[in-house]
């Protein structure tokens, strides 16, 4: 049972950042990104108005933070020195963040982004205004494939994930409201998964759970984003359903098409188009299969079926950290601007949800299953049942 990321990981991170720092002829390496900071170090934040740096050297690692931050970076043992402003707008996020590169003899950097993102209605000025600055998106890069460390992670969470996918199923009975049994499975997966973890639990969340479960509901399906509805259910609709479980950072994805009490021929009839698609789309991953190629398998069975006009969306993305990264399982990827000819094909580590959805005026229907790509074939991580009958409820 894996439940935080070993302290090798980040090791190993930093050592693959430096020597990339080192071929770079930069002083130091920025980071910006809230994902790249928790990647590189551990410590994670809520990206808001006050602009988190992390610096970077062959031999520092240093990182500038507004004031509330502080008590929660100091322990860190990754980090060498914190310095800290007030807060926004009333300090200077950047100009701190310069003067904590001048202590490290930084001139020019290579950075992931030229200055803090504008979110929460953060303005200011660029990082190319004090210094020498070059982009680089290395971490972006290296998080594509996991080590089997962060596999286990996200392999921990799909457990949990299919838990609170349990309880849903569970809980749907015609006239239930969708918000409350979501609220409910979530609630209960968290509670089973806090009480079996204990302190194993790495926190990721601000009063939440660990767990969430829900779906969305009735026509609200026939929008691949769409919202849960201000509706009870009732026999027959189509629920689009999703589950995952934050394990140290890391996700997982569960989602399946569900019917409330019965289903009509036409709903099984696209239900089965939607399996087959994703069997096919499950087939055609491994090691060395170009990404594309895998979204154009799809597309040709729809276009074979005659509804490649009830696609919405590719077929799928990679999953780690982030609930969505790259590669992305798309018939554009084959012109992606990738540095790498290689990074066109499927590499062992890469970690994908493979969710191909069909999506009519009435109804949309979509199954997601969380897949790791290894040196000799995949590894289905998630596991809850895919064919119709077994997702009868209520």
């Amino acid at each position: 049972m894996a439940t935080r990321l070993p302290e090798s990981e980040f090791d190993a991170r930093l050592a693959e950042v430096r020597g990339r720092l080192a071929d770079s002829g930069a002083d130091a390496a920025t980071f910006f990104g809230a994902t790249s900071i928790e990647y590189l170090t551990g410590f994670h934040h809520i990206q808001t108005e006050r602009p988190v740096v992390l610096a970077v050297t062959d031999d520092r690692l240093e990182i500038t933070v507004p004031r509330l931050e502080v008590e929660r970076v100091e322990p860190n043992p990754r980090i060498d020195a914190v310095h800290h402003y007030f807060d926004y707008p009333g300090g200077a996020p950047l100009e701190t963040a310069v003067e904590m590169l001048r202590g490290l003899d930084a001139d020019a950097v290579a950075t992931d982004a030229d200055g803090a993102p504008g979110v929460m209605g953060y303005e200011g000025p660029q990082l190319s205004e004090f210094v020498d600055v070059e982009t680089q998106s290395w971490v972006d890069r290296m998080r594509w494939e996991k080590t089997d460390a962060e596999v286990d992670l996200i392999r921990e969470s799909a457990k949990w994930a299919n838990l609170g996918h349990r309880k849903l199923a569970e809980f749907t009975e015609v006239g239930a409201h969708p918000a409350t049994v979501s609220q409910r499975a979530s609630t209960e997966a968290s509670r089973s998964m806090l009480d079996t973890l204990g302190d194993r639990y790495a926190v990721r969340t601000r009063g939440g759970g660990p767990v969430h479960a829900g779906y969305i509901s009735g026509a609200e399906t026939a929008l691949p984003h769409g919202h849960t509805p201000n509706e009870r259910l009732s026999e027959g609709d189509v629920l689009v359903t999703g589950a995952s479980a934050n394990v140290d950072g890391y996700h997982s994805e569960l989602e399946r098409t569900m019917f409330v009490g019965d289903y009509t021929d036409d709903q099984a009839h696209y239900f089965e188009l939607m399996l087959e698609a994703q069997d096919i789309a499950i087939d055609a991953l491994g090691p060395g299969v170009p990404i594309s190629h895998v979204d154009q398998r799809v597309w040709d069975y729809f276009e074979e079926q005659g509804v490649a006009d009830l696609a919405q969306h590719h077929v799928g993305h990679n999953i780690g950290l982030g609930g969505h990264e790259p590669p992305y399982i798309d018939r554009g990827w084959a012109d992606y601007d990738y540095v790498d000819d290689a990074d066109a094909e499927m590499a062992p580590g890469q970690v994908y949800t493979i969710e191909p959805g069909i999506y009519t005026e009435d109804a949309g229907y979509r199954h997601s299953d969380t897949i790791a790509i290894t040196e000799s074939g995949v590894e289905w991580l998630t596991y809850f049942p895919r064919d119709l009958e077994s997702n009868v409820v209520g």
